[in-house]
């Protein structure tokens, strides 16, 4: 019998791990050992995703630490998770730029379940970094990125295998990620096409007063497809 995408996914998560020796002073945001964090992975992938129906990928940068770096969940704080999700939750209630976007954009989109039903949030590193106590992007040094490419391949190449449509993925930054995820998608045929959206933590930083035209944009994109 085939799996369900949640078991897919849990599984997935569960084994994460970078091996590679990454340069000095940048450390693994790696969440997934953690107790909470298990039971917290399971509850919501089992309440969105306990089917064998397609997703559309929905890609950002990499965890950082007040969001998926904290719930093991991709753009879902604590606070969202429990307020919007239904999901109580031990983590200290603080929350993160891009998972207040993402809910209000989901909000907007119609219900949490039908987004989830069509869409599988997901980033191009799995797992996050942090060096001097702050988040870090994958491409904000080349040897970090050189250092983990083939770790972010894969953990793409894994995640297409459960019921990811090949078609079309979006990705959320129209900078570096896009043009990172460009290079790769030329390179491995990933997908059929690439959709460039603005990033959900540059648009509450830099462009808070058009939140409402980001909403619209991203949801006359994703209704497209």
């Amino acid at each position: 019998m085939k799996p369900k995408l949640s078991e897919n996914i849990i599984n997935f998560y569960s084994k994460l791990k970078i091996e590679q020796k990454l340069p000095e002073g940048v450390e693994i945001l790696n969440p997934y050992g953690d107790d909470e964090v298990k039971k917290v992975v399971n509850r919501f992938y089992r309440k969105y995703y306990d089917d064998n129906d397609e997703r559309i990928l929905v890609l950002g940068i990499n965890p950082g630490r007040f969001g998926a770096g904290v719930t093991g969940i991709p753009f879902t704080d604590p606070v969202q998770l429990e307020k919007r999700c239904e999901i109580i939750n031990s983590f200290d209630k603080r929350p993160e730029l891009s998972s207040i976007f993402i809910y209000r954009m989901i909000e907007a989109y119609g219900s949490i379940s039908g987004f989830y039903k069509k869409f599988y949030l997901s980033s191009i590193s799995p797992l996050g970094f942090i060096k001097e106590g702050k988040n870090l992007n994958y491409y904000d040094i080349k040897a970090l990125q050189e250092a983990v490419y083939d770790f972010m391949l894969q953990s793409l190449k894994e995640q297409l295998k459960f019921g990811i449509r090949k078609d079309v993925c979006f990705c959320l930054g129209q900078g570096k990620n896009f043009q990172f995820l460009e290079k790769l998608n030329k390179k491995h045929q990933l997908f059929n096409k690439i959709i460039p959206l603005a990033h959900p933590r540059y648009i509450l930083q830099y462009k808070r007063k058009y939140v409402q035209d980001y909403i619209d944009e991203f949801l006359l994109k994703l209704a497209e497809i």
